[in-house]
């Protein structure tokens, strides 16, 4: 018996320390449990309170009040490190370990790292940017653009768009796969919001990284202007019939010299070696005429055609394309606000459109007389602008439209200033597809041979669906036009607005051709004309696949076509639509898609 009480004393004196070393280990666990979710929590709080900072960071910056921007950014700054703070000790990266929970750890840290390098190497240092350099200095005096604060402008910008590459690469790479919901969420929101703020950076380090150079900063630089005329259909635009040389010096500019299209005669061989798939597809009169040198959607290679052409007539080499559209002229008024014409009229943006696009048809009938009017108010416009006596908040918002809506096109004959040039909608390149947007372009050319598209309405769509089982999406394309001309067009409208049939479109009708670019390694499958199997042209341009079709309208008449096209690759994303810009610009609209039957 006492042998089994010492053996019962012994157990019970090593349980006790036993039990203090559980006990503490649970203590230690729970402290650290504590430790890391308070943390985790007051990490969550300064993100909460940054995500507001970063919009009101924003909203300062367009309306010109960078000093608050400045303070709101390093208030955000703040708030981006307290939470980088709290995630990044040894506590929390050794449970980054732990099973169930780590991966949500480990993602939060990262999410606040990315934010941090954000705040700052690019928000701070363009809010510094923008706190001692407004808007109002790069107001055009006497003529000239100061350029010198882009010029000082350049190291920071530049430092903020590799800060938003660079942080979005790293939270493209986060996995939040394992995660919980909530995180889950926030980094599919942050991948997203670095996308968007990444493109926009980009954007501006590359119009500040140009605009010196090409404003004349180390010489006069000399470009030439198309005036797109969308009452006559081009695919990026309308018909370039106006034109202007403009000169660049030192950041003053000067429009040099004005010409219309009856300066330029018809060419018996194109100006320029066109590529076999754009004369197969658009013709050899895109190299011939002036006209018709954006019959095809490649902007850079109208422009190359339009400079050289400029060059035949005039001897004058320039330095780059410039194209605009009266829609953008419309926005740039309401940064100038009325202009008044030698003739006489008041151009607003409320009328500049209706009177350059169709009144001025009405008004005179020689296009001599027109063409003094269309000179008239380029050169209203262009003294407005360079005179300084405008909005500048209003005129950057006014070319921001524009650019986005690719109303404005630039070309650069420098390799290294087009290159900066690519990729953004000033470029009026092909659509370029990424993995998760597929991209179609619906581009429309005048087939009257008139100024009949000031009355065409065109309405589009786009859907998708996976109907195969190697997972290659089926995409549609539906395309509604419709001649909203009066019933008596024929009679009462101008010959000049009709064409009186001189190219074998009946007077009132409005004729257009239309083709539609699918994303890459996408190819055409079938197409309905108002319910019914139609045949229509297939080609390829440029490594896209192409299909094209022809309508003609009387007034009153619609008409849709609906097609079909198997996407190249697996994917699921919602394809978008870049078109020609029209009069009366109209969103894209989403379609839904049936697999059982994808054309009704």
């Amino acid at each position: 018996m006492s042998g089994s009480h010492a053996g019962e004393r012994r157990a019970r004196r090593l349980a006790h320390p036993v039990r203090w070393i559980v006990l503490g280990l649970v203590i230690v666990l729970v402290a650290l449990v504590a430790w890391i979710g308070i943390r985790g929590w007051l990490a969550s709080e300064h993100l909460k309170r940054a995500v507001p900072l970063a919009d009101t960071v924003q909203s300062q910056v367009l309306s010109g009040d960078g000093a608050a921007a400045l303070r709101s950014a390093r208030e955000l700054q703040g708030e981006v490190h307290a939470a980088r703070d709290l995630t990044g000790d040894i506590v929390w990266r050794g449970a980054e370990v732990v099973p169930f929970v780590g991966d949500d750890l480990r993602a939060v840290r990262q999410v606040s790292e990315a934010l941090s390098g954000v705040a700052d190497d690019a928000i701070v240092p363009v809010s510094t940017i923008a706190s001692t350099v407004g808007v109002d200095a790069f107001k055009p005096v006497d003529g000239a653009i100061n350029l010198q604060p882009l010029v000082d402008a350049q190291p920071a910008i530049d430092k903020a768009d590799g800060a938003l590459k660079r942080e979005l690469a790293r939270a493209s790479s986060i996995d939040a796969d394992g995660t919980v919901g909530p995180v889950r969420d926030a980094v599919r929101q942050l991948v997203d919001v670095l996308t968007k703020a990444s493109g926009q950076v980009d954007t501006v380090a590359r119009a500040v990284d140009l605009a010196p150079a090409m404003l004349g900063a180390d010489g006069p630089r000399e470009y030439l202007v198309l005036f797109q005329n969308n009452a006559e259909l081009r695919a990026t635009g309308g018909n370039p019939g106006a034109t202007a040389l403009l000169r660049a010096d030192g950041g003053k500019l000067s429009l040099v010299q004005q010409a219309s299209s009856g300066d330029f005669p018809r060419l018996d061989q194109p100006a320029l070696p066109l590529p076999v798939e754009t004369q197969g597809l658009y013709g050899a009169i895109t190299g011939q005429f002036i006209q018709d040198v954006n019959l095809t959607p490649q902007f850079p290679l109208s422009a190359q055609l339009a400079a050289e052409m400029w060059k035949r007539q005039f001897g004058t080499s320039v330095d780059g394309v410039l194209s605009i559209d009266p829609v953008a002229l419309s926005y740039l008024l309401t940064a100038t606000g009325p202009i008044t014409l030698p003739t006489g009229d008041v151009i607003t943006s409320e009328n500049v459109v209706s009177l350059l696009l169709n009144d001025v048809y009405k008004r005179y009938a020689k296009p001599a007389d027109q063409d003094l009017f269309f000179e008239g108010t380029a050169a209203g416009v262009f003294s407005a602008v360079s005179s300084g006596n405008l909005d500048p908040k209003a005129l950057v918002a006014a070319l921001a439209k524009a650019g986005e809506e690719r109303r404005v096109y630039l070309w650069s004959a420098d390799t290294t200033q087009q290159a900066r040039i690519a990729e953004t909608t000033l470029a009026g390149e092909l659509p370029t597809s990424t993995e998760k947007e597929p991209r179609f372009g619906v581009y429309l050319n005048d087939g009257t041979g008139s100024k009949m598209d000031y009355y065409l309405g065109v309405s589009i769509a786009v859907g998708q669906a996976v109907c195969r089982q190697d997972g290659r999406p089926t995409y549609v394309v539906d395309v509604t036009l419709t001649n909203n001309a009066p019933a008596d067009a024929a009679t009462s409208l101008p010959t000049y607005i009709t064409g009186g049939g001189a190219f074998g479109t009946p007077a009132g009708l409005i004729s257009t051709n239309v083709s539609i670019y699918a994303p890459k390694d996408g190819v055409f499958v079938q197409a309905v004309n108002d319910g019914k199997p139609a045949a229509l042209q297939t080609a390829t341009d440029t490594g896209l696949s192409v299909a094209q079709f022809q309508s003609t309208l009387s007034p009153g008449q619609s008409t849709t076509w609906r097609l079909e096209f198997l996407g190249g690759a697996a994917g699921t994303g919602m394809p978008s639509i870049e078109k020609t810009p029209l009069v009366n610009q109209t969103e894209t609209k989403e379609l839904n898609v049936s697999c059982e039957s994808p054309l009704t």
